[in-house]
């Protein structure tokens, strides 16, 4: 079996193993606060080491770095932006999985000296699998997908400005209220970046971009032909440290966006170490 085939089968084993039996039935000690207004869960960890464990056995050279392991011990990011890495979120959207509602899923991605080169997001829910290939496309559920924007005369925009301050979010969104449907973000990164592709949102902004919630999101969404990059213009790559996120289902959507929101986001304090 490809890898390919290999890291989708392990996904979808820990979804029906792990995961699934879970939702909905977690018991009040089975969730914790990893930071202040971030839950974990058991699910969390132990998604994780099963995934941590298959990947490990595919041999590949590259280390595992997965949220979890990194929430113990932050010098697992050090140097993330060189070699081969798998990056791993087991629980993508871990508040809406412990309170029952909302999207979470499966996010993992191969990265190499910063450039995501393989990426899968897996919906347990419905069993969607999001996968793309660095100069090779994209696809849904093996199928190959093309971005499209909604066509809306206004574009639709998901903004994740929850980690701005509240004058910094009231600017933001005045300025996008003037050209922009708003719709309330998923609170889950693979669930943000496929609604960019599939043509339910043109736009989505992101502050806080930890590199387990969007090197799979964002290799999927640019091989769609859609586009992502950081705010100041420059390519995304792991462990940049450059501030933030802009990520459409097309360039002249991506332009539009940087021209209404640089005058806030100029104004917007980055968040350190969160954006390598």
């Amino acid at each position: 079996m490809p890898l390919v085939g290999h890291v989708a089968a392990l996904m979808r084993e820990v979804a029906e193993r792990v995961v699934m039996p879970r939702h909905r039935a977690l018991a009040a000690h089975e969730i914790a606060e990893k930071s202040p207004g971030e839950v974990v869960t058991c699910v969390d960890r132990e998604a994780e080491a099963w995934l941590r464990d298959g990947l490990d056995r595919l041999e590949t050279g590259a280390r595992v770095i997965g949220e979890e392991a990194c929430a113990e011990n932050p010098a697992l990011l050090d140097g993330i932006g060189s070699g081969a890495v798998w990056l791993v979120d087991p629980l993508d959207g871990t508040a809406n999985f412990a309170s029952g509602h909302g999207a979470f899923g499966i996010m993992v991605a191969l990265v190499s000296d910063g450039e995501p080169v393989a990426s899968w997001m897996l919906d347990p829910t419905t069993g969607r699998m999001c996968h793309a290939e660095r100069g090779l496309g994209a696809w849904i559920d093996e199928r190959p997908v093309r971005a499209r924007a909604t066509g809306r005369l206004r574009p639709v925009a998901a903004l994740a400005s929850q980690f701005m301050s509240p004058a910094e979010r009231a600017r933001t969104h005045r300025a996008a209220e003037r050209r922009f449907a708003l719709e309330p973000i998923p609170r889950c990164a693979a669930e943000s970046y496929p609604r960019l592709v599939i043509g339910r949102h043109d736009i989505a902004l992101f502050q806080r971009i930890l590199p387990w919630d969007h090197a799979a999101g964002v290799l999927f969404l640019t091989e769609a032909g859609g586009n992502a990059a950081h705010w100041d213009g420059s390519p995304y790559r792991v462990g940049s440290g450059r501030a933030g996120l802009i990520a459409a289902a097309d360039v002249r959507l991506w332009e539009t966006a940087v021209d209404v929101l640089r005058g806030p986001l100029s104004e917007v304090g980055t968040l350190g170490a969160l954006a390598a």
